[in-house]
């Protein structure tokens, strides 16, 4: 089959998609990406792709087309430009496309808006779109102070609502996500299918590292911005100044990073490495005791799982996590690690402590990770299962 791939990110910003695109062409099939400028998550272009550059591409057997969006870079007004330039450029370019594709594939992230193009196409080349929403709109508006009930609120709820409502297949990275479709959305359940995420293929074995002789390290790994609460871990790291066997690490960046890095000033027990690439991972991951993670208390976030709770876990390493929802029920259920409420740095320290004092504990929450992604979130299942939808929304 042909696939039409609509997402406004794509490599080099950290995404899984480029993963995802290659997998199904190494399966036969041939894949075009319609994509914005890379810019994500600084808001500033990467390097080798200003002005225009490299808008046409071809990665790993996988066509990628750039469109042209301005960068994110700080403040509503630039995300506001941002999100709605590469709607517009998105739709002009398929607009003009002359090729012929079977299915349309849109990873919708922030914004829904972004499946715009993808769905226009389809309906005029009577096709099928397949939505894989890993981002739920309009509740992530509410993360960015727009208040529930609101005239703006309300205007994105319509527009969410009919996108979602015109794709002929939705699938869902969380389980949290399917009672708002359902009761908020309107929409038919038997449209809508749960397709969790799954890590990248790093950690079959993890490399060896040479480890301080004593101390405790714990890691967090992933975007630093204002959803992932990472203040609450540094808040922490002071309650914890007198407990010197406990070590933190952040590897990162976002627009969290530079607020974070002055917050945790003067304190010797968190180290920040900024972003690294995704081969350089493995090592941080080998290095760590156990894993973190945190999120902003939001009901929408509360109802997200996302994609690093994937990697943690077939990192086979525990899960010490201050946040709520589908994730604190997920580590529960796989009894992997512990939960304190979200941006609750006291309860967080606690948390710390205990899993720092407790190595036995730590290796059978790792192996019970590792077995719970055995399990539930294996590439393999993924892609099989997505090609299935995918061949399933080919025919007439």
């Amino acid at each position: 089959m042909n696939v039409l791939v609509v997402c406004q990110y794509y490599y080099p910003e950290p995404f899984r998609l480029p993963d995802i695109c290659q997998a199904l062409v190494e399966k036969g099939h041939s894949v075009t990406v319609v994509t914005g400028t890379p810019n994500y998550p600084e808001g500033v272009v990467y390097p080798g792709y200003e002005k225009g550059a490299r808008a046409d591409e071809v990665l790993s057997g996988v066509r990628v087309h750039r469109c042209p969006t301005v960068p994110r870079k700080k403040g509503a007004f630039y995300r506001f430009l941002n999100y709605y330039s590469y709607v517009v450029s998105s739709w002009w370019y398929l607009r003009r496309c002359r090729e012929e594709f079977d299915v349309v594939f849109v990873n919708q992230l922030s914004p829904v808006m972004m499946a715009q193009a993808g769905l226009s196409w389809a309906k005029r080349h009577g096709k099928k779109c397949v939505l894989y929403c890993l981002d739920l709109w309009p509740e992530s508006l509410l993360l960015g102070g727009i208040r529930k009930g609101s005239a703006l609120y309300r205007v994105f709820l319509g527009i969410s609502r009919r996108i979602y409502r015109r794709a002929d297949q939705v699938m869902v990275s969380s389980q949290g996500f399917l009672p708002y479709f359902e009761e908020t959305l309107g929409m038919d359940s038997g449209k809508i299918r749960y397709l969790p995420q799954y890590a990248e293929e790093l950690f079959g074995e993890l490399p060896a590292v040479e480890k301080k002789a004593d101390g405790v390290d714990f890691l967090f790994a992933g975007n630093v911005g204002n959803l992932q609460s990472v203040e609450t871990i540094v808040e922490a790291a002071r309650l914890l100044l007198e407990d010197q066997e406990i070590r933190i690490h952040i590897v990162g960046g976002g627009i969290s990073l530079e607020k974070c890095k002055e917050l945790a000033k003067g304190l010797e027990n968190i180290t920040f490495y900024g972003r690294k690439k995704l081969e350089e991972m493995p090592q941080f991951y080998a290095m760590a005791d156990a894993l973190l993670i945190s999120l902003i208390d939001d009901p929408g976030m509360s109802a997200n799982l996302p994609g690093k709770v994937q990697s943690y876990l077939a990192a086979g390493k525990p899960v010490i996590a201050s946040l709520n929802g589908e994730t604190a029920r997920l580590i529960r259920e796989a009894d992997c690690g512990l939960c304190s409420p979200a941006q609750d740095p006291q309860a967080l320290a606690k948390n710390l402590r205990e899993a720092a004092a407790r190595e036995d504990q730590r290796l059978r929450w790792g192996r019970n990770a590792r077995n719970y992604y055995e399990n539930h979130f294996r590439k393999e299942s993924f892609i099989e299962t997505l090609t299935q939808i995918l061949l399933e929304n080919c025919k007439e």
